[in-house]
């Protein structure tokens, strides 16, 4: 009985430090911090394209697949790749779009979000808004 449990504590703790993790985020605070995505994106029930494509649903969405969104050229090929918006993807990208694109306009224009937590936070609050 002890051996099984040693056995399955090993396997946690080998799984907890090889997985990527992220924060749990807090919503609520990553509305607030939301504010500076909210220049280009929007969220929410009547949420439309800006300058940048809506973000409803982007947590498991293929890149570069809002309808009607003209996309750069290397966001396309991301999406033609099959590259999904995990929550992963999402924090590195946030962090700093130039790393991923280097051309985009996003990576242009955006500097990224250094702070871990509050990138986590943003991405509790696009998390509530499913498709």
């Amino acid at each position: 009985m002890r051996r099984s449990s040693l056995a399955g504590l090993s396997v946690s703790v080998f799984f907890a430090m090889t997985a990527p993790s992220l924060a749990a985020g807090d919503a609520e605070a990553g509305k607030a911090a939301f504010a500076k995505c909210g220049i280009c994106h929007q969220v929410g029930p009547n949420a439309q394209t800006l300058v940048g494509p809506e973000l409803n649903g982007i947590v498991g969405r293929k890149a570069g697949s809002v309808e009607g969104y003209a996309y750069s050229p290397g966001m396309k090929k991301l999406g033609d790749e099959g590259y999904v918006w995990t929550e992963e993807h999402l924090d590195s990208w946030i962090a700093d779009p130039k790393a991923l694109l280097p051309t985009s306009p996003m990576a242009l224009a955006f500097q990224g979000v250094p702070d871990a937590d509050e990138r986590a936070n943003i991405i509790a609050y696009l998390n509530t808004f499913k498709q």
